[in-house]
C-alpha cells in the first residue's frame, strides 16, 4: 500500500470582522468548516478553492493569497489532510444557488461565536487558519506552480 495524503483547499474570508464559515453534516454530526474540499485531478489548488468556495457558500472568491500550508494528522481515521488556506476578494454572490450535499448554510460569525463553537469545529485546522489571517500571514500566489 502506498501512503499519500489527502490534498485540500480551504477559503478563509473575512468581512468587517467576522469570518465565513459552513455548517455542514458530517458523519460526526453537524460541524463547522471553512468553505473546503478536495482537489480534484488536474484541477490547480487556485481553481479548487474558487469551486469550492462557490459551490459550499455561493460566493465566487477571487483568491489573492496564500494564508498557510497545513499537515494535519487525524488518528481515528488513519488519514494524513495537506490543506491550502487562501484569503481573497468575494466578487459575487448567488443566494439562490444550491449548495453542496451536506452543507445545511453559510454563516458570517465573528471570532467569539467561532471559538464558542470549538468543540464542533471539523478540525484544529478551522481556528488555526483563522488565527493565522488575524496574524497577518498572507503569502503571494506565485509560491504556487500548476505543471500540466
Amino acid at each position: 500500500m502506498v501512503w499519500k495524503p489527502n490534498v485540500t483547499v480551504a477559503s478563509v474570508l473575512e468581512r468587517d470582522g467576522r469570518f465565513l464559515l459552513v455548517e455542514e453534516e458530517t458523519e460526526y454530526g453537524v460541524c463547522y468548516n471553512q468553505p473546503a474540499g478536495h482537489l480534484e485531478c488536474r484541477e490547480s489548488l487556485v481553481d479548487a478553492v474558487v469551486r469550492e468556495t462557490l459551490e459550499e457558500t455561493g460566493y465566487t472568491l477571487n483568491p489573492q493569497y496564500l494564508v498557510g500550508v497545513y499537515n494535519c494528522r487525524n488518528e481515528a481515521r488513519d488519514l494524513t489532510y495537506l490543506r491550502f488556506a487562501f484569503g481573497g476578494e468575494i466578487v459575487a454572490h448567488d443566494p439562490g444557488r444550491q449548495l453542496d450535499t451536506g452543507i445545511l448554510a453559510a454563516h458570517w460569525l465573528n471570532l467569539a461565536e467561532i471559538r464558542a463553537l470549538q468543540a464542533q469545529h471539523r478540525s484544529p485546522l478551522v481556528l488555526r487558519c483563522i488565527e493565522d489571517w488575524l496574524a497577518g500571514r498572507r503569502y503571494p500566489l506565485d509560491l504556487l506552480t500548476h505543471c500540466q
